[in-house]
């Protein structure tokens, strides 16, 4: 569910509404990318087939579209739309990118590229599933520069919150020869 809580951070710098008024759901059959509710509490949804391409090209191109070589969706044969809200204590990446917005500064960058490789040793077989959340958490505790000022600034804070990450990853494999 890391993913998902690096989609809340993104919406919250896309859409300055307030935290408060962002809310992560559950669906299963990820038809529905985004949904906007409307100050009338009628709702806007964006569904395409279960392909990111779609979202990412609907972004790239507003407010134009452009051809994808996905397939088309149909309803019908999906059948049901189903939605949860997320357990906060079975998902703890939620509330960690929550806790990073809320300190704000450089702690989204922190948590993304913590996690971009801790991702990268799981898929290597150099860490367990769960150890992703514990790294970006640690990353996020060891890991305190100033808030970026500029574009230079967050490159050099994701590229040091990567050499930490790996350090650490590094640390935990000595432990476990």
């Amino acid at each position: 569910m890391m993913n998902k809580g690096l989609e809340l951070i993104e919406a919250y710098h896309l859409f300055p509404v307030g935290l408060d008024k962002i809310d992560i759901l559950i669906h299963p059959q990820s038809v529905i990318h985004s949904m906007v509710e409307y100050a009338d509490c009628s709702t806007l949804a964006q569904l395409g087939s279960p392909d990111m391409r779609i979202p990412i090209a609907s972004a790239l191109a507003w407010p134009g579209r452009i051809t994808t070589s996905c397939q088309p969706l149909d309803l019908a044969l999906i059948g049901n739309l189903t939605f949860e809200s997320p357990d906060i204590e079975r998902f703890p990446a939620l509330k960690l990118a929550r806790g990073a917005i809320t300190a704000g500064g450089a702690n989204p960058a922190i948590l993304n590229a913590a996690n971009e490789v801790a991702v990268a040793a799981f898929l290597a077989g150099h860490i367990g599933f769960l150890d992703i959340v514990h790294l970006g958490e640690a990353a996020l505790d060891g890991y305190c520069p100033s808030a970026p000022s500029s574009l230079d600034d967050l490159f050099s804070i994701d590229a040091a919150a990567r050499s930490y990450t790996a350090k650490m990853i590094d640390h935990m494999n000595l432990r476990t020869r």
